[in-house]
């Protein structure tokens, strides 16, 4: 399977990685509580919720090793195509159900190897659960899709809407859980298809982004991945090369 980022300087590391969390965020988390002591929620918009510097960094790095894991193994990492055959500028990786962009329907196996999809890990179903509690605003999600793109320093993706889960869910509002890890992106949305009349708002490593309600089929994007903003310690941690990790949970 295609690997499109070590996440370590080589394979060595693999296995030779640290695996204490960062000084100074090493106690353990209850299940159901808040992943951060102090996170910021900003409404962006009815339907549209930030939640700043929710993922603690010792989730953080779990996150970035579980996907390393999961990436390089069957059902991993590949660079997905358009319905027109023009390649997209990321790797994707889905953990629940298979997402084919060139068709817009979901299915239990990887297009490549077809290999099953591998399961959402319950800690990460628990990290976007809490969030969603958080943002009370939306109905809770059981997430049986996990979307995982990987964006290098020249990643991007257009706008779009994410309107290809069931049209019972997305009559529900029920919302889109999108975790950032790594490099800062500029997120752009808009009720329109139009890069120019776009709102942006910068998407940094452990922020959670909730899109459901009256937002639910808002157009959104990323314009561009900004160098050299991974925090230091997530770099140490894990030895991520440059780069966006972006996590999206939804409910089929």
């Amino acid at each position: 399977m295609l690997q499109p980022f070590d996440l370590c300087p080589d394979h060595s590391e693999l296995t030779n990685a640290k695996t204490t969390a960062p000084e100074g965020h090493k106690k353990k988390r209850k299940a159901g509580e808040s992943t951060t002591d102090v996170a910021s929620v900003q409404h962006l918009r009815p339907g549209l919720v930030l939640l700043k510097g929710f993922v603690k960094p010792e989730d953080q790095v779990k996150i970035v090793r579980t996907c390393r894991q999961l990436g390089i193994g069957p059902g991993g990492f590949y660079t997905p195509s358009f319905k027109n055959g023009a390649k997209m500028k990321l790797w994707m990786m889905c953990l629940g159900k298979n997402w084919d962009p060139t068709t817009g329907f979901y299915g239990p196996t990887h297009p490549c190897d077809g290999a099953q999809v591998p399961a959402i890990p319950e800690a990460f179903k628990i990290i976007a659960q809490t969030a969603n509690s958080t943002a009370s605003e939306f109905p809770q999600i059981n997430p049986d899709i996990c979307i995982i793109n990987y964006y290098n320093n020249v990643g991007k993706l257009g706008l779009h809407q994410d309107k290809d889960e069931s049209g019972r869910s997305i009559n529900q509002g029920l919302p889109i859980v999108s975790i950032s890890i790594g490099d800062t992106a500029e997120f752009l949305f808009s009720d329109a298809r139009d890069k120019d009349r776009a709102t942006k708002v910068n998407l940094e490593s452990g922020d959670i982004l909730i899109l459901g309600g009256r937002s639910r089929l808002l157009f959104h994007g990323i314009s561009h991945v900004k160098p050299n903003t991974t925090p230091t310690w997530l770099k140490e941690e894990t030895g991520l090369r440059p780069g966006r990790v972006n996590l999206t949970f939804r409910q089929y």
